[in-house]
């Protein structure tokens, strides 16, 4: 029996017979499949609450003043110039829809004294505002971030020199952010009650112009956290424009049904012009929130306006 010759290993000739290990998979938090699954809804959640408070913290912000209004409300300038354009292209014979067109734009023209004066007032609040100190930063204007009331209230601060909160909202329709936000106070959320909580959570006072769904929504969930006491009673709720508000809502009406009694109906204080609100919000932050602990205490910083629910 013949023997097998032996075969000379050759170096650096071996065998590949190891198993190749798997690849290693991204962390949990890093994987967009998982964060953006069900599963993952309270870190998502979670993340719109941290991330602003950080952001805050770091911006010094101590409080806001928040301004609600409609986003289709345009600036005098741009609500003109939209006016003029369609008065150059009706005919001659103008048919039902251009007359409904050109009647439109009148209104939207009309409505643009809002965009105005809450820019004048979010100047002048801003200006005030300024003279408190940056140890914190006093009553910063918040609005929801997008166009309209939002953005001259914006806008308004950012011609005064002071920063502005912007708390923008994802939806359907695409929405940027106005260009009038202090850019490291631009926020953009997905959860709407998440939102709500950053508007409520730092307000010392709420200034509400003419608008529709979306700045009722805001105005009745303010007005519901302030009857059952999970707001300050001296939470400011300002109605700005009785001409629009008076016909949208009979405010006497609920008293008299008895949906709302007298007390909370004083809940609510009217402006009908730049003057008359400041002073009331001027009036109302001096009595009862330069301060903002009744102790005493020095003004908190946001890390230590932790909500109720939060706390241990």
């Amino acid at each position: 029996m013949k023997k097998r010759a032996r075969v000379k290993k050759q170096p650096g000739k071996r065998r590949k017979n190891r198993v190749k290990g798997l690849p290693i998979p991204k962390l949990m938090y890093q994987d967009p499949s998982f964060m953006e699954s069900l599963p993952a809804r309270p870190l998502r959640i979670l993340a719109e609450y941290l991330d602003p408070l950080a952001r805050l913290r770091q911006e010094n912000i101590g409080d806001t003043i928040v301004m609600f209004g409609s986003a289709r409300v345009q600036s005098r300038e741009k609500a003109l110039a939209q006016l003029h354009a369609l008065q150059s292209k009706a005919p001659k014979k103008r048919t039902p829809e251009w007359r409904s067109k050109i009647t439109a734009a009148r209104s939207l023209l009309h409505m643009s004294r809002y965009y105005e004066e809450a820019r004048e007032l979010s100047h002048r609040i801003t200006s005030w505002a300024m003279t408190l100190g940056n140890e914190p930063r006093r009553f910063v204007i918040c609005s929801g971030g997008g166009p309209g009331i939002m953005e001259a209230a914006n806008r308004g601060a950012s011609e005064a020199g002071g920063p502005s909160v912007g708390l923008s909202i994802q939806l359907p329709h695409e929405q940027s952010s106005n260009p009038y936000i202090s850019p490291e106070l631009n926020f953009y959320f997905h959860y709407f009650f998440m939102r709500k909580l950053w508007f409520a959570q730092m307000a010392k006072a709420l200034i509400v112009f003419p608008g529709g769904f979306g700045t009722m929504d805001e105005l009745w969930e303010m007005l519901t956290l302030l009857q059952t006491n999970k707001l300050s009673s001296h939470h400011l709720i300002l109605i700005y424009g009785r001409e629009y508000w008076d016909k949208v809502l009979n405010w006497r009406h609920l008293v008299r049904t008895g949906m709302i009694n007298e007390k909370e109906y004083k809940m609510l204080q009217f402006a009908d012009s730049v003057d008359e609100a400041f002073d009331h919000v001027r009036r109302d932050l001096e009595a009862h929130h330069l301060i903002l602990d009744s102790e005493g205490e020095p003004p908190r910083r946001p890390h230590q306006l932790i909500p109720n629910v939060m706390r241990p």
